[in-house]
C-alpha cells in the first residue's frame, strides 16, 4: 500500500536534485521514443535541438529575444499570482499595448522628435495595458467576480478589437495585414543598441532585477504576499485588501502593455492579433513553474524557448513532423512539473504491516 504525505520545508539543494533528476529522466524518456519511433539516433536529434538554438549568431539573438519576452510577460502575470489573483489576460494586455503603440506610430505627426514619440509611445502602451487590467480588478476587488473568467474574456474583445483595426489600417488595401509601418522613415521605431534584440534582452533584464526586489523586500510585495495568505489576516492588519487588488493587476496589466509597445516599436514593426503568439498563456505555466521567483523565471523562460527553437530544426532536418519536436517540449515540460509532486510529497510504501519509508 502506498501512503502519500506532505513534507515539511527542504533544502533548496534537495529541490534542485529533485528538478535536475526529472530533466534528466525526461531526457532518457525522450531518447527511448526517439530511437523507437523514428530509428535516428537520439543524440544527434539532441545535437539539432541545440543548433536550433544556438547555431548561427543570428538564432542564438533571435533565442535571447523570444526569451526575454517570454520572461518579461511571465514576471507581468506574477505578482497577481502571489496574490492568488489569477490573471488570465496577459495575452490581452499585450495585444493592448501594441494596439495603442501601433496608433501612436501611424498618426502622431511625423514632425515630432523622435524621443518625443518613443515617450509618448511607451506611455500610451503601458497605459492601455494597465487599463485592459483595471477593469477586471475593479469587479474583482468591489463585487469579488471571477476574475479567471473575466480576464479571458478581456482578451477575446482585445483580440477581434484588434483585428477590426487591422482591417481598418490595412496596407495594402485587400491584404488584411498592416505590412511594416513607416518603413521608409522608421518614424515611432525603438534605436538599435547593437541589434534590435540586444535593447529587449537589457529591459528584461533590468525588469527582472526590478521585479525580484519589488517582491521580495518592497511594502507592496510584502502586501501581496499578506494579501494572497489570506485576506481576512491582511484585512486585520490594516492591509486596505481592494486597493492591493487594484494595484496589483494594474501593475500587471502596465508591464503587459511595455511587452506590446517592443513588440511594435521594436520587434516587428507591425501589428496583427497573433502578435503575442499565445506567450501570455504560456507565461502562466513559467509564473507557476518557477513558484513566481523572477530569478528562476529566467532559466525556466530559456528552456521553453530553447526547446521550442529546438522542434523547429527537428522537423527540418530529420524531416519530421513539427509535432514531434513539440511533443519532446511537452514530455520535458510533464516531468519538471511532475517533479513538483515529489518536492512537496513524500510517498511511503507499507508492505506486511511494516511500513517503508522512501523519500523519492
Amino acid at each position: 500500500m502506498i501512503h502519500i504525505s506532505k513534507r515539511g520545508d527542504i533544502s533548496r539543494g534537495k529541490a534542485v536534485f529533485i528538478k535536475a533528476a526529472a530533466i534528466l529522466v525526461s531526457l532518457v524518456v525522450c531518447a527511448v521514443i526517439i530511437t523507437v519511433t523514428t530509428g535516428e539516433n537520439p543524440l544527434s536529434v539532441f545535437e539539432t535541438m541545440i543548433a536550433g538554438a544556438f547555431g548561427t549568431k543570428r538564432k542564438t539573438w533571435i533565442f535571447l529575444q523570444n526569451t526575454a519576452i517570454l520572461l518579461m510577460i511571465s514576471i507581468a502575470v506574477t505578482p497577481a499570482y502571489r496574490m492568488r489573483c489569477w490573471n488570465l489576460g496577459a495575452e490581452g494586455q499585450v495585444l493592448a499595448g501594441a494596439l495603442s503603440a501601433a496608433a501612436c506610430i501611424l498618426f502622431l505627426p511625423q514632425t515630432m522628435a523622435p524621443a518625443a514619440v518613443i515617450a509618448v509611445t511607451l506611455i500610451a502602451s503601458v497605459a492601455a495595458g494597465a487599463l485592459w487590467a483595471a477593469v477586471p480588478a475593479f469587479f474583482k476587488s468591489r463585487w469579488n467576480t471571477n476574475e479567471t473568467l473575466f480576464t479571458l474574456m478581456m482578451n477575446y474583445v482585445a483580440t477581434q478589437l484588434v483585428a477590426y483595426y487591422v482591417k481598418i489600417w490595412e496596407n495594402p488595401k485587400g491584404s488584411n495585414t498592416v505590412g511594416v509601418i513607416n518603413q521608409k522613415t522608421q518614424f515611432g521605431w525603438l534605436p538599435q543598441v547593437y541589434n534590435k534584440q540586444l535593447l529587449v534582452v537589457i529591459v528584461a533584464v533590468v525588469l527582472t532585477a526590478a521585479a525580484y526586489v519589488y517582491l521580495r523586500y518592497s511594502k507592496h510585495g510584502y502586501e501581496i504576499s499578506v494579501v494572497g495568505e489570506s485576506e481576512r489576516t491582511a484585512r486585520y492588519i490594516g492591509i486596505n485588501v481592494r486597493r492591493v487588488i487594484m494595484r496589483t493587476m494594474v501593475l500587471s496589466g502596465a508591464v503587459s502593455g511595455l511587452v506590446g509597445f517592443l513588440l511594435v516599436s521594436g520587434i516587428n514593426h507591425t501589428i496583427s492579433a497573433s502578435i503575442a503568439g499565445g506567450q501570455g498563456f504560456t507565461a502562466v505555466m513559467i509564473s507557476w513553474m518557477s513558484k513566481f521567483n523572477p530569478l528562476v523565471m529566467v532559466l525556466s523562460s530559456g528552456l521553453l524557448m530553447f526547446m521550442d527553437a529546438g522542434a523547429g530544426d527537428i522537423a527540418t532536418y530529420f524531416g519530421l513532423n513539427q509535432s514531434f519536436g513539440d511533443m519532446l517540449t511537452a514530455i520535458i515540460i510533464f516531468f519538471i512539473i511532475g517533479s513538483e509532486f515529489f518536492a512537496n510529497y513524500r510517498l511511503s510504501f507499507a508492505h506486511k504491516n511494516r511500513e517503508v519509508n522512501g523519500n523519492v
